[in-house]
């Protein structure tokens, strides 16, 4: 099944990849506190770690609509999914999130033909 406008729908999913890694650079700032509470505590190292992250994932949102968006925010799917080595609850707060990415790749390659392609211009052909 492809979209009747897949412009249209290349936008809609650009806007829902931003959307989820606004969330995740969140999730990922609510990390530190919990940290601080076990084990070692919060590092330095650690600290900064998680910033970057979460830096680094709302800087991906605002590029998903350039055409390696998609790609960048797949590739911080890894270091998110490794916060779980700092706290254990982030594997399952990860996990969720790039289940959810996994998820909207699936819609995407299904209504766009390709999970990373560019979405083809709808006017080439009969309705």
């Amino acid at each position: 099944m492809t979209a009747p406008d897949p412009v249209r729908a290349g936008r809609a999913l650009g806007g829902a990849a931003a959307g989820v890694l606004v969330l995740e650079g969140l999730a990922t700032l609510f990390v530190p506190r919990g940290i601080a509470q076990t084990g070692e505590g919060l590092t330095g190292g650690r600290l900064t770690y998680l910033l970057v992250l979460a830096v680094l994932l709302v800087l991906a949102a605002g590029i998903q609509r350039r055409p390696r968006g998609l790609v960048v925010g797949t590739a911080l799917q890894v270091p998110l999914l490794l916060t779980g080595l700092l706290d254990g609850v982030m594997w399952f707060v990860a996990g969720a999130f790039v289940l959810i990415w996994l998820y909207l790749l699936q819609v995407r390659r299904e209504l766009l033909g390709s999970p990373f392609g560019r979405p083809a211009d709808g006017s080439s052909g009969s309705s």
